[in-house]
């Protein structure tokens, strides 16, 4: 899909003003870029995780978040553009450099370009390694939207919108990023070592609740799913799908 006829397709649907167009040109341009570059596998050392164990929690985010930032970064040097890594913070408190921790897990601070991991009761009780491992992936999609401008874009377009256009645009967004996940999953699930096949990991997130910020679990995962079996951002394309397949 060319660039042009993304960026008018959103402001066909929501009817934005031309500087939240012009956001959007520029981070499809970017996005585009992204899409090129062969995958191929990479070698990740993602340590066990001990029950009960702060430290090796942290062990593995820390072996998780290298993993990441060496494939992205290989993605973005293959694409022409400049990339750098978000500051990452691990905690087991509710304070973080983009103030109080929202929920639970993780989550991004697009301001500080931080991404911010809290260890949970439930990782201590049940660290089960796939879902402990999203927590970065995720995040790290999110990161890439930053530094492709499509998280700018998305801004610009979502302030002057309606209630239900947010929610839409909050989903392509989330859904993005979980595409965004599979695509890293493609080349370094092996070296995670995530303890469940990759069809039961889909369908657990098929059968996961509903998220408001986040749309339908059946959406998610077959987002994640086609970036996965995809291997490439040009499969992550939310933007210009059908509203059904981001709600």
């Amino acid at each position: 899909m060319r660039i042009s006829l993304i960026a008018l397709a959103m402001v066909a649907v929501l009817l934005v003003p031309e500087p939240a167009a012009a956001a959007m040109r520029t981070a499809q341009t970017g996005l585009s870029g992204a899409m090129s570059g062969e995958m191929s596998p990479q070698e990740c050392e993602i340590p066990a995780i001990r029950h009960g164990s702060v430290a090796s929690l942290k062990s593995f985010h820390r072996a998780m978040a290298g993993c990441a930032d060496r494939f992205w970064a290989a993605r973005f040097a293959a694409a022409g553009l400049v990339y750098s890594p978000p500051e990452v913070t691990i905690t087991t408190g509710s304070d973080s450099v983009c103030g109080k921790i929202t929920g639970n897990g993780a989550q991004y601070c697009p301001e500080q370009r931080a991404i911010v991991i809290r260890i949970m009761k439930q990782d201590l009780r049940d660290p089960f390694r796939m879902n402990i491992a999203h927590s970065v992936a995720h995040e790290w999609g999110h990161h890439v939207q930053q530094l492709i401008g499509v998280l700018d874009a998305q801004n610009a377009l979502f302030w002057p919108a309606s209630g239900s256009a947010r929610a839409v645009l909050s989903h392509r967004l989330e859904m993005q990023a979980e595409c965004f996940a599979g695509v890293f999953y493609s080349a370094t699930l092996e070296s995670i070592d995530p303890g469940i096949e990759w069809e039961e990991w889909i369908e657990a997130i098929r059968a996961a609740d509903e998220s408001e910020i986040h749309g339908k679990p059946r959406n998610l995962a077959w987002w994640q799913d086609r970036g996965y079996r995809g291997g490439a951002t040009g499969f992550c394309n939310t933007w210009t799908a059908k509203k059904s397949k981001v709600t």
